[in-house]
């Protein structure tokens, strides 16, 4: 098992597993699938395992906030927070039911095969090379512990193992997918014949009475919606900081500051690595020894270390600068002189030996080079300070005041106007869902006042307030006339196209000659992805039935500009070799297609047939 998952940790299954672990892991939390705890009440039992209610309120929470981070403007009162319950518990019952699957198959990894195979992930690497420190960083930055992520991936594992097993034994027919690439390879020799709009002209006439006839069968459509003009004040950090003036003496003590920030150093480190046990301190006095004896680090490195990637390059690790290692090992590392070997040092992973290789470093860039990044980055961070200080300030003023126009004029801010803001929304900043429900509310719209600070994006902040309220009203026939005259001009139009067209097939159906005013085009084996012929006309092309006894088949099209008569004159089947390349690839295509619906359905049978009992 080893061997296959060393062949396999960089290719389909390893990606599969850190791609659901990461997105299992950041949506659903350890609980989805490690499980939660006893002892706790339970929102429901599957097969007489528990999921714990406290499990299910975490992943809940999580979800939440998933979909907050997805919305352009996060607003929790947009959240559908009964269907994200409901979905939460169906995807932990789910997935309870296959981890009891394959734990009832007798899939299991051994610890060795964990460590292969997360030695092996590449979200884990620098370099090409598994590095620890970046393993145990992402880890924590999931919100999980390693033990914790271990186990996860145990158990991911094995239910992946399953999903890939059932994917791959997919198996499609040869026939169909040669004859799936005849077809899609097919050719159509056809002609067309263009009408224009203008051909069909005086078949269409629009009187008063069709106008009145359409107005009063379609009022609801001419209403204008309920309708607010409004006053509003931005405070923007952007705008905030680029009123904000550094002077020379701020812009070089900040430079002088971020000095050991702008010049870079990185360090290339090799290491070995001794598990932490009875027998460490044994370990490293031998390997010490022989390093004392001039032995060389690589081929001890190579001899002893269990960081089994990097042993096989002597024990290197590659650059790296601070912030990368655990903190023990970076101490150790930055304090050493370059070909220096450090003394045992202890971490999370073991007992190290570590030798410093090389250091290269970056020279501090001039100050007249990065002067506007370095005046933009310290205007903002002052601006920081100052925005929530009068984010403050602006939330408190305008809820005690009865207009905009005084928190405006204590703030330094401006008010500004949007009109014809409808419950829909309006232009920016009224396209944020909260702000017009603020805006509309009985408080702001009939109670005169300011709505909330609301927050529209990333540090830009807005309050409110009603100038104009317009009620929904009926627009007069009058104003929508010409409107509706334009929609039945087109409407009739397209009927006098259809009837053009239908009655020249017919003729042709009826042998009988045409004479319609245009020429015929003919096209010639065309392919389906052709681009001579526009895509309504191809779509209709090649949606008409096979010609037979030499008589072509019509098909038409139709717009309000134009209609097209087609006549199907032959089609040619596409040819497939048997050891292509393009048939190889449909059939892996359609296999895999095969596998995912035979998945779902393998999981739909576990989940149906699985004893699930809720409170």
């Amino acid at each position: 098992m080893l061997q296959d998952i060393r062949e396999n940790a960089q290719g389909t299954i390893a990606k599969i597993i850190i791609g659901v672990l990461i997105v299992s892991l950041s949506i659903w939390g350890m609980d989805a699938i490690i499980g939660g705890f006893t002892g706790e009440p339970e929102v429901a039992t599957v097969n007489g395992e528990d999921i714990p209610e406290r499990e299910f309120l975490r992943v809940v929470q999580l979800e939440s906030q998933r979909q907050l981070s997805r919305m352009e403007t996060p607003d929790p009162s947009l959240l559908n927070e009964d269907q994200i319950r409901k979905d939460v518990l169906d995807s932990l019952i789910q997935q309870q039911v296959l981890i009891q699957d394959a734990r009832s198959q007798g899939l299991e990894l051994s610890d060795a095969d964990i460590d292969a195979l997360i030695t092996r992930m590449p979200q884990f690497q620098v370099d090409g090379q598994f590095n620890r420190d970046r393993f145990v960083a992402t880890v924590r930055n999931m919100g999980m512990g390693v033990a914790e992520f271990r186990e996860a991936i145990r158990k991911q594992y094995v239910v992946n193992q399953i999903r890939a097993g059932i994917i791959q034994s997919a198996v499609v027919a040869d026939e169909n997918a040669a004859q799936l690439l005849k077809i899609q390879n097919q050719t159509r020799t056809f002609r067309v014949l263009d009408i224009p709009a203008s051909a069909v002209s005086d078949k269409v006439s629009i009187t008063d009475a069709d106008i009145e006839e359409f107005y009063q069968q379609n009022k609801d459509a001419f209403k204008q919606p309920e309708q607010v003009d409004a006053a509003y004040i931005t405070l923007s950090l952007g705008a905030l900081a680029e009123n904000i003036d550094i002077s020379d003496k701020e812009l070089k003590a900040y430079y002088e500051q971020r000095a050991a920030d702008l010049a870079s150093e990185e360090r290339r480190a090799s290491h070995i690595l001794i598990e932490e046990g009875s027998k460490a301190d044994e370990t490293i006095a031998e390997i010490q020894k022989r390093l004392k004896a001039g032995e060389s680090f690589a081929d001890l490195a190579r001899e002893y270390s269990i960081d089994t990637v990097s042993a096989k390059e002597g024990g290197d690790l590659g650059y790296a600068g601070r912030g990368i290692y655990d903190p023990a090992f970076e101490k150790a590392l930055f304090a050493l002189e370059e070909g220096e070997v450090s003394k045992p040092v202890r971490t999370s992973f073991g007992v190290h030996l570590i030798r410093l290789e090389d250091i290269r470093k970056s020279e501090v860039p001039p100050l007249a080079e990065i002067e506007d990044q370095l005046r933009r980055e310290l205007a903002r961070d002052k601006a920081n300070e100052r925005f929530a200080e009068i984010r403050t300030q602006l939330a408190d003023s305008a809820y005690a005041a009865d207009d905009l126009a005084g928190p405006a004029k204590e703030l330094g801010l401006e008010v500004r106007e949007a009109k014809g803001i409808t419950r829909e929304g309006g232009p920016a900043p009224f396209d944020h869902d909260g702000l017009v429900r603020q805006l509309f509310s009985e408080d702001v719209l009939n109670g005169g006042y300011n709505t909330e600070l609301i927050d529209v994006g990333d540090s830009v902040s807005v309050v409110a307030r009603v100038r104009e309220h317009r009620e929904a009203k009926q627009l007069p026939l009058a104003e929508v006339r010409d409107e509706i005259r334009a929609e039945l001009e087109q409407r009739k139009t397209r009927e006098a196209l259809a009837e053009r067209a239908d009655a020249i097939i017919a003729k042709l159906e009826a042998g009988e000659s045409v004479e319609s005013g245009g020429e015929w085009v003919s096209y010639d084996s065309l392919a389906r992805n052709s681009s001579k012929v526009g895509p309504a006309v191809m779509q209709q092309a090649f949606s008409l039935p096979r010609p037979a006894d030499d008589k072509a088949t019509y098909g038409k099209t139709v717009s309000a500009s134009s209609a097209s008569v087609i006549a199907l004159e032959s089609v040619n089947d596409g040819e497939v070799a048997e050891d292509s390349k393009e048939l190889d690839q449909l059939r892996q295509f359609l296999a895999s297609l095969e596998g995912q619906q035979e998945y779902a359905a393998y999981q739909r049978f576990l989940r149906n047939r699985a004893e699930v009992e809720r409170p």
